[in-house]
């Protein structure tokens, strides 16, 4: 089943572009911290549209759509009605019908042909703009993990210091606990209990 079928050469043109842009505006507002790999995806979406839009006009080169007019369709001359010696030339109908059937499909292949080649350099400058697109990308999401490495590192510093500072806190707080508690000494051998008087 041919889906594209129905649809025209322009609106197949476009149909990369819109294809593109709901992608980046989609996944931009899905990840919006990550625009810099969706400006990314976004290119190689539009390139690999194009590839398949080329490959696809090439696989359907006779289509009427991609044809400009100017290479009429030929069709052969029926030999068999030729006076006298139609008879004799019928055979020869079925041959010239496939040699005229040859002509037109490659007219049909050279009338593609240029619809297919732009899409196939706009794959190409898609892809060559990718490239630097790669490397900005890969920059700013390497600077992003170093700061995001940064940040983690100084709140486990944090983490370390508070965990020192409670650690302090027990010591004292059962130092002194310890001290408040604990009778001084000699005051054991000094205490003297009161003796029972006879009756």
């Amino acid at each position: 089943m041919d889906l594209l079928g129905g649809i025209s050469l322009d609106v197949l043109r476009i149909l990369p572009w819109v294809a593109a842009i709901v992608f980046a505006l989609a996944a931009g507002l899905w990840r919006p911290r990550k625009l810099h790999w969706t400006a990314l995806a976004s290119v190689l979406l539009f390139a690999a549209l194009n590839a398949g839009a080329a490959i696809y006009v090439l696989n359907h080169f006779d289509d009427p759509r991609w044809s400009s007019g100017e290479d009429p369709s030929l069709s052969a001359p029926s030999l068999s009605e030729t006076p006298i010696v139609g008879e004799y030339l019928g055979p020869l109908d079925s041959t010239l019908d496939g040699v005229i059937g040859g002509v037109n499909q490659f007219l049909a292949f050279k009338q593609a042909l240029p619809v297919a080649l732009d899409f196939l350099a706009a794959s190409g400058w898609a892809l060559l703009a990718s490239f630097p697109l790669a490397i900005l990308a890969a920059g700013i999401g390497f600077t992003m993990a170093r700061r995001r490495t940064a940040a983690f590192d100084r709140y486990r510093a944090d983490v370390d210091l508070l965990k020192k500072e409670v650690e302090q806190l027990k010591r004292q707080m059962s130092s002194g606990h310890s001290g408040a508690t604990a009778l001084p000494s000699g005051h054991a051998d000094s205490e003297v209990l009161p003796r029972r008087t006879r009756s």
